[in-house]
């Protein structure tokens, strides 16, 4: 079995919001995505689809959106974007849910040996900068769930295990200094963490911090192509 990735998909079915207004990378995006995951990906695989996956406001106006995922291979694992308004509680999100889809929040997944957790995160502050006190709030909330999510992973972690977390919002800043995000990470030893949410700038894809594979797999940055996790 194979982890691939990809997220901010941005899909907008019945809530039709044109993504090349950001520019040419969006010109006939989901062609290419759609046409890369059927070349690599298999029945047997997974796809993590880390966040901002539709621009629907009502949860049952994202059944178009995930039907036109539901009949590519794999086996699709998806965690709550900051854009994702529809998603409100996890049993509901879950009810609605194609066949072959998963839904993380706050907790864990296992696939064989795979296991998937997940949380949304939060903005990271950068140094000398000090947060307002409700993204202060918001931010500290977040780290909690985190500690919610791994602990789950870490009661399903048999010996040979590996832990695959994933986190909507960037688990460090752009100097990628040590955060309560990702000394959570660290402390339960986590393998791979994948993560999404920043656009249009130029950026590392992928670094290996204190022993720890992070991958940003923003459709965009990516080039619209899958990232193989593992």
């Amino acid at each position: 079995m194979k982890v691939f990735a990809i997220s901010d998909l941005h899909l907008s079915i019945n809530n039709p919001k044109p993504m090349d207004i950001f520019g040419p990378v969006w010109d006939g995006y989901l062609d290419k995505i759609f046409s890369d995951w059927k070349e690599k990906v298999s029945e047997e695989d997974l796809v993590l689809l880390a966040g901002d996956f539709s621009w629907a406001m009502k949860l049952e106006e994202t059944k178009e959106d995930f039907n036109l995922l539901k009949d590519l291979p794999g086996k699709k694992v998806i965690i709550r974007g900051n854009h994702d308004y529809w998603w409100k509680s996890i049993s509901a999100v879950r009810a609605i849910l194609p066949p072959n889809f998963y839904a993380v929040q706050n907790d864990a997944l296992k696939f064989d040996n795979i296991i998937v957790c997940g949380t949304r995160g939060w903005m990271v502050p950068e140094k000398n900068v000090i947060m307002t006190p409700e993204n202060k709030k918001i931010y500290d909330r977040e780290v909690i769930r985190l500690e919610l999510t791994l602990q789950s992973a870490e009661k399903l972690r048999k010996e040979g295990d590996k832990v695959i977390c994933m986190i909507h919002y960037p688990p460090t800043n752009f100097a990628r200094d040590d955060s309560e995000f990702t000394s959570l990470i660290e402390k339960y030893k986590v393998d791979y963490v994948v993560f999404g949410h920043i656009h249009g700038k130029k950026v590392t894809t992928q670094f290996v911090k204190n022993n720890i594979s992070y991958f940003l797999t923003s459709c965009d940055i990516v080039g619209n192509i899958l990232t193989e996790i593992i």
